[in-house]
């Protein structure tokens, strides 16, 4: 993270001061790209980021809205900053993103000590309420978020995310998206661009693209060629993008991952559920059949891509025998990893008053036996590895070990090497010797 100003500035004799902002943020990667600009715009207006709300002037929760354990935990934080508020009257507290969103006015109702709330399409009204508190509430659509360029204060100086894509059209039974974050509006390539190259000009070497569903990008070009364009920037070494959906992952655009020497080797591609059944009930666009033949086509084409996805346990109407062939998906397909989640009721979804409910106790219990087969999966794919070579972009010191430098794959497998401070920021390659379930362990080649 770049540094943020000093405590105050005395320039030509003038003293300005400057107040301190708690940012909490939950959910995805776009809520933590909507927290850099969050960040951008604070720096702008003169606020110093603090680590605990105790010492802020200013709170801001970036929510997330997809699941209600999520949910649940930003109303208790929130309920615990109402005795920062009493104590201080002053302090100004805003909720942001999904649930800001999805609430509205009724956060005024469960919360009255919050001042502000604002969505995810209208984070740049954040400036005038500070400036003249003249905004209370802000969950409207807005058009133009797509051509609305907002100051990014970044958390990291060598990897980068970069948003090209807003809203979703897709309207899957369970997801609230279409309703947080509004319809798809692309993001003109040339502000991309331009963004891309300002990164790769100030020493980023890796860029993440963003999107809700990245494949159905249409501005000037489709997906395939903004990849194309980007992959001709100077400077930067690496790219990957999030999320995909199946039913847009085109063959045209499989060539391309597999054409450009900068695009990773690595999709997440959320599969959901091994029963076409309930992929219909999902309202996902494909079958089993069609998600199988994606696969095929993907390892057929990338050599040694590495796929992770995304599974949901206990939808309304799944059946033992549904789940038996969502665990015996995971088997055939084998995935380098997966994110697995109970199905979680979503006000305004079709999910949420569909018929046959599975009971919260069967959830649990077909989450454990998914996460128990993937698991498996994921540490004998990982000690496979063991004895090959790989190029890390090294990120640092690892989080759970000082003695350590942490890095990953162009597969996104973490690795930890010894440490060696002459290494960071570099691309080097690294012998694994060591495959685990959640990370690998490698020296330097």
């Amino acid at each position: 993270m770049t540094k943020w100003l000093q405590e105050c500035d005395i320039t030509y004799g003038l003293i300005i001061m400057y107040k301190n902002v708690y940012i909490r943020t939950f959910g995805c990667q776009m809520n933590v790209h909507d927290s850099e600009k969050i960040r951008g715009i604070l720096q702008e207006e003169g606020y110093l980021l603090t680590d605990s709300p105790r010492t802020a002037d200013l709170i801001i929760f970036n929510t997330c809205n997809i699941r209600q354990k999520a949910e649940q935990k930003f109303y208790s934080e929130l309920g615990r900053t109402k005795s920062h508020k009493k104590k201080r009257p002053e302090i100004k507290i805003l909720v942001a993103g999904c649930i800001a969103q999805h609430e509205g006015e009724n956060i005024f109702k469960k919360a009255s000590h919050v001042d502000f709330v604002f969505g995810p399409q209208n984070i740049h009204m954040l400036k005038g309420f500070l400036r003249n508190n003249k905004f209370f509430i802000a969950t409207e659509d807005n058009p133009d978020i797509a051509v609305i360029d907002l100051p990014v204060e970044r958390g990291d100086g060598l990897k980068a995310w970069v948003t090209i894509i807003y809203g979703c059209n897709n309207y899957c039974s369970y997801c609230v998206v279409p309703y947080t974050r509004g319809p798809e509006r692309s993001r003109p390539s040339e502000y991309i661009l331009s963004e891309v190259i300002n990164l790769a000009y100030t020493g980023y070497k890796e860029i993440t693209l963003l999107g809700q569903n990245v494949n159905s990008y249409r501005s000037n070009t489709d997906f395939s060629g903004l990849l194309r364009k980007l992959d001709t920037i100077e400077g930067i070494e690496r790219i990957r993008f999030v999320t995909s959906h199946p039913k847009d992952l085109s063959d045209e655009l499989i060539d391309t991952i597999s054409d450009l020497p900068k695009v990773c080797e690595h999709i997440h591609l959320p599969l959901q559920s091994g029963s076409s059944n309930i992929l219909k009930l999902m309202n996902r666009g494909y079958t089993y059949d069609d998600y199988l033949e994606k696969i095929s086509s993907l390892r057929k084409k990338i050599l040694n891509i590495s796929i992770t996805s995304d599974i949901i346990a206990g939808f309304p109407g799944e059946t033992d025998k549904d789940h038996l062939l969502t665990m015996n998906a995971l088997k055939e397909i084998q995935f380098d990893g997966i994110f697995a989640f109970k199905f979680s009721p979503r006000q305004y979804t079709r999910a949420a008053g569909m018929e046959n409910q599975v009971p919260e106790n069967i959830k649990s219990e077909r989450l454990k036996e998914i996460l128990r087969i993937q698991d498996n999966i994921t540490e004998r794919i990982n000690k496979s590895l063991e004895g090959t070579v790989h190029e890390i972009l090294v990120e640092g010191e690892s989080k759970t070990d000082s003695s350590k430098l942490t890095g990953r794959t162009r597969t996104n497998k973490i690795v930890n090497i010894p440490k060696r401070d002459s290494c960071i920021g570099k691309l080097i390659n690294v012998e694994i010797i060591l495959g685990r379930k959640h990370s690998l362990k490698g020296k330097p080649v």
